[in-house]
Parts: structure tokens; sequence; C-alpha cells
């Protein structure tokens, strides 16, 4: 029996040691910076995250110029701190959870915003809003081996053209990335591959075509994407 079609081809990040990291699926973290919960009129007291998913296949790397989406004319960046699983494993203890981590990146969570929030006012799900083509861009993957960062503390900045827009520290994550996996086990049994993008502080807003978004975190390589003309 032959196929009619060809499956895609795994989607394969790309890693500051040259290797492929194979992604296998994306979980994002909600909420996840006080000041942003606010800013989305959200109450930040320390409750259980919350998730929402994405395609492996909304990953591209740095360097991209990604289109701006159809459906949309408030298209909203999201810098984000991502996690990358080398080693799975269901109801993860806090304390053993960083022996899960393959990496780190950064990472930009690119939201239909008006999509979404038109979707929450509806209590329906946030896909249309952020499961979108191109909307997880990923920087490098750098092993938890190599250098010396630190994802409890450090600086994550976004700027729009050179202008900063998001400017806060890794040590305001509400839920810290231990506390993140282990939460994140008890609700699906993770596997090597799958990213987790941890949330996004304060200062999110919209981009038109033509703007250059930068995304750096403190010890990670810096994230560069531009956003092209309108898909068609």
């Amino acid at each position: 029996m032959s196929l009619l079609f060809q499956p895609q081809a795994p989607v394969l990040a790309k890693t500051s040691t040259g290797d492929e990291f194979p992604v296998r699926r994306i979980f994002c973290v909600g909420r996840n910076y006080a000041a942003h919960a606010r800013e989305m009129g959200r109450d930040p007291d320390r409750e259980p995250p919350f998730f929402f998913t994405a395609w492996a296949e909304t990953v591209v790397p740095d360097g991209t110029t990604i289109a701006y989406p159809t459906m949309t004319e408030n298209f909203h960046y999201e810098a984000e701190l991502v996690i990358a699983i080398g080693k799975g494993g269901r109801n993860i203890a806090v304390e053993n959870a960083k022996d899960h981590v393959w990496g780190y990146a950064t990472g930009l969570d690119m939201t239909r915003r008006d999509l979404q929030l038109e979707a929450r006012a509806q209590g329906r799900p946030w896909d249309t809003g952020k499961n979108v083509e191109q909307s997880s861009p990923l920087g490098l993957i750098h092993k938890v081996d190599e250098g010396d960062f630190d994802p409890n503390n450090g600086a994550i900045k976004l700027t729009v053209n050179g202008e900063v827009k998001q400017d806060a520290d890794l040590a305001e994550l509400i839920w810290p990335v231990d506390d993140i996996i282990a939460y994140l086990s008890t609700l699906w049994e993770i596997h090597p591959g799958d990213l987790i993008y941890t949330g996004t502080p304060a200062g999110v807003g919209a981009v038109v075509v033509g703007d250059e978004m930068v995304v750096t975190i403190d010890g990670l390589s810096s994230l560069n994407i531009k956003v092209g003309p309108k898909a068609v």
C-alpha cells in the first residue's frame, strides 16, 4: 500500500554545539510573571500554572523573517525563556527536575492578540490566537553543562527596532523552571524533544511589517526575528 503523501520531516532545532534537537511538542505556561498577569487583567497570585500547546512546526530559527499572520490586526511579541527536555518522566519531583533538562534557549511566543482575547472572552480555547504558523521562534539551545547560565536569575529583554519593550529578570518567574517541569509532568508524561516556553514579562505589544525584534537572556544566544509581509 502506497502513501498518499509523505509525512512532514521532524522539526530540528539548532543548538550551540552544532547538534540538532528534534522537537516533539511545545508546552507554554500562561501568565507566569506577575506584572504581565496584571497587564492582561488577571490576578497574579501564585495559583497552579496552566498550559497551552503549539505544534512543533511553529518553531523557526534565529534570523527568520516570519510572515505577518492572516486574520489579525494585533500581532504581539512575548519574549520567553525556553526549556528543552532531554529526559522523559512522569510525576517528577521538584528536586529532580533539573535532571530532565537538556538545555535552554531564548524564545518568542508570537500571538494574534485580538483572536486570543476574543476566544478568552467567550470561554473558548486559545488555538487561533496562539497556535499560529511561525509563532514559536527559537534561539540556539545551550546545553545545561555549557557555560554558567542560571535559569533562576538573569535579565530577559526584548527590543523592537532597538527600543526596549520588555525588561525583567528570570527571578521574577512566579513558577520557576524546576516547579514548571514537576507540575507539567503530573499532567502529561514529558518526553525528550519537548519544549517548554516559560511565560513572558510585562511589556507585550504589537508589531507591524518590517519590525525587527531581538530577545536577549543573560548567558544565552540572542534571538533576532523580523516581521515580513502578510501571509497569503
